[in-house]
């Protein structure tokens, strides 16, 4: 094998090391070509009927920390029961490059949350009004999600806690 072969070959594999394996192999949550104004709109007249509060989850599938907390909640048990039981969750897709009107209208409803980073979590009232931004960096440790710290962020914000 050639010193350039050798080179091509060790830099590829640094490169497929540096991507996190979690990253790699998680589940893409995020609809690109859904229309998020009736995603929230649908998530809202659910969250009316139930009597529930909307979670929209904005980030993409572009994200290895937007697909982490995607798994994160749906992986423990105590977390999806506690979202499934107070709220409507939807996923909001982010278009990195995108400064269409539709996004920036989505944004503006959702109270431009982007300026937190991604993913970000915007809690609505079921009049739609933003009750909370919860910038998601608040709830890491490690390379993951803190159960304790996602926990005690939804506890905060169930429709029978709040103002």
């Amino acid at each position: 094998m050639t010193n350039d072969k050798m080179k091509q070959l060790i830099l590829y594999l640094i490169l497929l090391l540096a991507v996190p394996a979690s990253a790699q192999t998680l589940k893409k949550v995020y609809d690109e070509k859904a229309d998020a104004s009736v995603q929230i709109d649908s998530a809202l007249t659910a969250a009316r009927k139930e009597g529930k509060n909307v979670i929209c989850q904005v980030g993409g599938n572009w994200c290895p920390w937007c697909l982490k907390f995607a798994d994160f909640i749906t992986s423990d048990n105590e977390i999806s029961s506690l979202i499934d039981s107070h709220y409507v969750y939807l996923h909001v897709n982010y278009a990195r490059k995108s400064n269409d009107t539709k996004t920036l209208a989505v944004m503006s409803r959702l109270g431009n949350p982007q300026r937190f980073g991604f993913p970000v979590l915007v809690v609505l009232r079921p009049d739609g009004s933003v009750a909370h931004i919860q910038d998601s960096s608040f709830l890491e440790e490690g390379e993951g999600y803190n159960k304790k710290k996602v926990l005690r962020f939804l506890k905060n914000w169930v429709p029978s806690v709040m103002p």
